[in-house]
């Protein structure tokens, strides 16, 4: 399933930077940045449960919020792109 996570984690002094750095390298290891705190993630059921554990146990919940989107299996008409940067697609060809 498609899983949109979002976050917003308050970087006002070192250990909210800490923080910030700690959920955003977790969430690369997972999906694709699509914009600065928004990321896209293929997931199967037991890998967004984890992911969303792990996520909440590094967050301040007095400071910070994630931002969870079930968008499920068949997410392809309901993400639609428009603007510069090329959409890409979550199960296509990785070149690397």
């Amino acid at each position: 399933m498609l899983v949109l996570i979002t976050y917003d984690v308050n970087t006002m002094d070192a250990d909210g930077r800490r923080r910030l750095r700690q959920v955003a390298k977790k969430c690369v290891a997972h999906g694709q940045r699509v914009q600065n705190s928004v990321f896209e993630c293929l997931l199967d059921a037991a890998q967004y449960k984890l992911l969303k554990a792990e996520l909440s146990a590094l967050i301040d919940e007095r400071k910070d919020s994630l931002r969870f989107y079930e968008l499920g299996n068949h997410y392809a008409s309901k993400v639609e792109h428009v603007g510069a940067r090329a959409a890409y697609e979550p199960e296509g060809v990785l070149m690397i």
